[in-house]
């Protein structure tokens, strides 16, 4: 503990003459006596009346005669409510003395009756030279009674305190030159009274009087050494005095504050770890204050703390997560910065972190997404590592945690947060919980979906990457110890690419600005072989409805978009390289199966491999591409038979022949440099049926860019057969043998067909109901035809009503009909 205080009452100049313009106090004459001075009312002369004191006699020199009826000297009442210091000085060192000898006498009741005439005759006069002198008088009895003065507090505090509410600024610098005397006697015994001092000391640091604040600047100084060296400090009974002034705005006031947190912080007995809780909003709020000052000494205390609870072995973070994260939603960056770097801390706590911040995570989550879309680059630094740094707590733990409340946030944040380091940092977050907890993030699968999905629609890659990864994650299966995938993992695994499916079919632009990013990662992520054949499966549902009618001619063609889009990135993209390979080994060319065995119970055909035999089924929605497949298996007698098959087309598109051309195109890529190498083999028994495929495409071609390439290529093949003598082409029978593999090209041709023929009844039954709309619309009728295509086509019906709804509907099944009859060439 420090020696006791040895600050002297010095506040530079602050204790000058009064003003001497004051107004005396009233005197009252009377006839046939001496002049004769007012006196506080109720106060009885001492002695003799006659006796009478000279002004320039000292009043210590004259004898007391004590009466029981009046305690004070008429000459030391005079003197206190004097407008002179001086003369007040000299009265309260003869009251000092007499008190003195009241305390010898043990005359406690005389002693009691003077503190009484100073606190009610004197500091609630009217006269503030009177109240002046009673704050004197207080002091210099508390002089007097030395360490007995701690009896006697009871009643020289309140009148001191009383007067800090003084609307003369003298007085209230003497109310507070009189505490710090009776505080100064009284020492460790004030401290009962802390709560009322420290409230007057409020008073004092927002004063507006310079002299006052420097005197208030003493007594805090003496009040801070006493509570330093005492036994014992009640700061549970400070801290509501504290939690009211923290929120105070006033810069002295603050000060004041955090001094005081300072100080009892430094005290060894004291530990306001405990109390921290009461008192860390306060602080962190001072850290925005417009006084530089404030926000220093603010931002040193929180260091401090911050630094004691590194060291801290028992700590409870609960009251103090919440201020923290609130801190982080501030719109002030030292206070967000301050913050993050507290939940930093805390995070890697060395003795009560870890597991121990696993009931907050979900809070502490909320607070870091926010930090992390700050404008600041030093906050999302920070924001970013904490961040790293909780999920890596998170991932190691072995105990157990909410997924619910953590899930709820990380949605949020994913719907309404739009730049692209929280939607990173969220599903990096769901991926990891889908990594450690799978089987419990099950039961969450189907909240999770529609935000993982409307992500897909995200502007940034880098975010639809990681979100097709959260995606894959759910779609993997776990093997058990037998090798089989569980039922609930696989049939996650066809929902995620049903959602997908489902997704594109709502919002085709998707499917035209990232569908072939989105199914590319997939495959990369997963398996591309199972993905495309799963996708396959999935569009074929869409053939129909649930009654087992031709589904409408808007999802036929959405089917036929998807075939187009999958075979393009099955043709180009080298994350397939694989599948390719698997597929230029799909025919089968030998006679050891039997023909009644061609069609499985699952609708896919033996004689060829199950992934060439379920795309293709799929893949007849689409006939450019299911061309395309054909060349790539090298089943070139069921490429030839297509081709011939095009000619059978009743309107020929642009966008036909823009696949055609692309396809031309893609035969010059290394993709198709086997397929260009056959073309090499002229006595190969495959080679008619391919010559024939590639000419058929050529003659479907008009006259231009990818006409010419394909011919060029066809030229060179013609004149090797001629050079090498081989003009003679192979018969029908020869180039289509009567074994199993034709029976497996009459198959697929079937099917082919079915699909083909699905179309025309669905593009011809469009055009009947918006014939027959049409023409009940023009009658006036309330047209149950036009609800139906309403149902079937809502964007296309109830669009923008400049445009006929069933014009536009009828003319899509038959958009750049004849295209060859009105283009002399096509170029693209």
């Amino acid at each position: 503990m420090n020696n006791q205080s040895r600050d002297s009452w010095d506040t530079s100049g602050s204790q000058n003459q009064d003003n001497p313009h004051q107004a005396r106090p009233p005197a009252n004459r009377r006839a046939g006596r001496g002049p004769a001075f007012h006196q506080p009312h109720g106060a009885a002369a001492i002695g003799p009346s006659s006796s009478t004191i000279s002004q320039g006699t000292s009043v210590s020199q004259q004898h007391h005669t004590i009466s029981n009826e009046s305690p004070l000297p008429p000459t030391i009442q005079r003197f206190l409510g004097d407008r002179s210091n001086d003369k007040r000085k000299n009265a309260a060192l003869e009251l000092e003395a007499m008190v003195k000898v009241l305390q010898e006498s043990n005359n406690h009741q005389m002693i009691q009756i003077v503190i009484a005439v100073l606190s009610k005759d004197f500091c609630t006069s009217m006269n503030s030279n009177y109240r002046k002198g009673g704050l004197v008088g207080l002091a210099a009895t508390a002089i007097g009674l030395m360490q007995n003065s701690k009896n006697y507090l009871p009643v020289l505090l309140p009148p001191v305190l009383h007067c800090f509410d003084d609307p003369e600024s003298r007085v209230r610098y003497y109310a507070c030159e009189s505490l710090y005397n009776i505080a100064k006697v009284s020492r460790q015994a004030i401290l009962g009274y802390f709560n009322q001092i420290f409230e007057g000391l409020t008073k004092l640091f927002a004063d507006v009087d310079v002299d006052v604040k420097n005197g208030a600047n003493l007594l805090d100084r003496l009040i801070k050494d006493i509570v330093t060296e005492a036994e014992s400090f009640h700061v549970a009974q400070f801290l509501p005095l504290l939690q009211n002034y923290i929120r105070r705005t006033n810069p002295y006031i603050r000060q004041l504050i955090i001094g005081w947190i300072t100080l009892l912080d430094s005290v060894p007995d004291i530990n306001m770890l405990d109390h921290l809780p009461e008192f860390l909003d306060g602080l962190f709020n001072m850290l925005s204050d417009s006084n530089r000052e404030i926000r220093q000494a603010a931002d040193s205390a929180l260091s401090d703390f911050l630094r004691e609870i590194t060291l801290s072995s028992v700590m409870e973070f609960g009251p103090i997560i919440s201020i923290l994260v609130f801190q982080c939603q501030n719109k002030e960056r030292l206070n967000r910065l301050t913050a993050i770097t507290w939940l930093t801390e805390l995070i890697n706590h060395p003795h009560s972190g870890g597991d121990a911040l696993l009931p907050y995570q979900s809070d502490i989550l909320g607070a870091i997404m926010c930090c992390i879309s700050d404008g600041e680059m030093e906050i999302r630094v920070v924001a970013e590592r904490t961040n790293e740094d909780l999920l890596t707590l998170v991932k190691a733990t072995h105990e157990d945690f909410e997924l619910k409340t953590l899930l709820e946030t990380l949605t949020n944040e994913l719907l309404n947060k739009e730049d692209v380091p929280t939607k990173m940092a969220a599903l990096a977050w769901i991926n990891m919980l889908m990594e450690k907890r799978k089987a419990d993030m099950i039961d969450y699968v189907e909240e999770l979906m529609p935000v993982l999905l409307r992500t897909l629609s995200d502007p940034s890659d880098p975010v639809v990457l990681l979100n097709l990864r959260v995606l894959s994650r759910i779609s993997l299966a776990q093997r058990n110890e037998l090798g089989g995938a569980e039922k609930t993992e696989e049939a996650q695994f066809q929902l995620v690419l049903n959602a997908i499916l489902n997704l594109f079919l709502k919002d085709r632009q998707l499917l035209e600005t990232r569908g072939s990013l989105i199914i590319r990662k997939l495959c990369v992520l997963l398996n591309a072989k199972s993905v495309y054949i799963r996708l396959a499966d999935a569009l074929m549902q869409f053939e129909t409805t649930v009654d087992g009618q031709v589904t409408n001619a808007e999802t036929l063609e959405f089917v036929s978009t998807m075939v187009q889009t999958l075979s393009l990135i099955l043709l180009t993209a080298s994350e397939l390289h694989d599948l390719r390979s698997e597929l230029a080994k799909s025919i089968v060319k030998t006679n050891v199966r039997p023909v009644k065995r061609l069609q499985t119970k699952n609708g896919s055909i033996t004689g060829v491999s199950q992934v060439f035999s379920t795309l293709f089924r799929c893949w007849c929605h689409n006939p450019v591409s299911t061309f395309s497949l054909c060349l790539l298996a090298e089943a070139y007698h069921v490429s030839f038979a297509l081709v011939k098959r095009f000619s059978q087309v009743d309107d020929v598109s642009v966008g036909f022949l823009m696949q055609i051309d692309k396809l031309v195109h893609l035969l010059e890529s290394p993709i198709f440099v086997h397929l260009r190498l056959k073309l090499l083999d002229v006595e190969s028994k495959s080679h008619a049926p391919l010559l024939k495929s590639i000419y058929g495409i050529l003659l479907c071609l008009p006259q231009g860019d990818a006409f010419r390439l394909l011919n060029n290529r066809l030229t060179a093949v013609c004149n090797l057969r001629d050079n090498l003598g081989l003009s003679k082409l192979p018969t029908k029978d020869e180039a289509f043998p009567k074994t199993e593999e034709q029976v497996t090209v009459d198959k697929l041709l079937q099917r082919y067909d079915q699909v083909r023929e699905m179309h025309k009844v669905a593009t011809e039954r469009q055009r009947s109901l918006a014939f027959q709309a049409e023409q009940e619309q023009a009658l006036g009728k309330n047209s149950p035809t036009l609800r139906t295509l309403e149902a079937q086509f809502p964007e296309q019906v109830t669009g923008n009503s400049s445009v006929n709804p069933i014009a536009t509907i009828s003319s899509r099944t038959s958009t750049d009909a004849g295209i060859t009859n009105k283009m002399g060439r096509f170029d693209i």
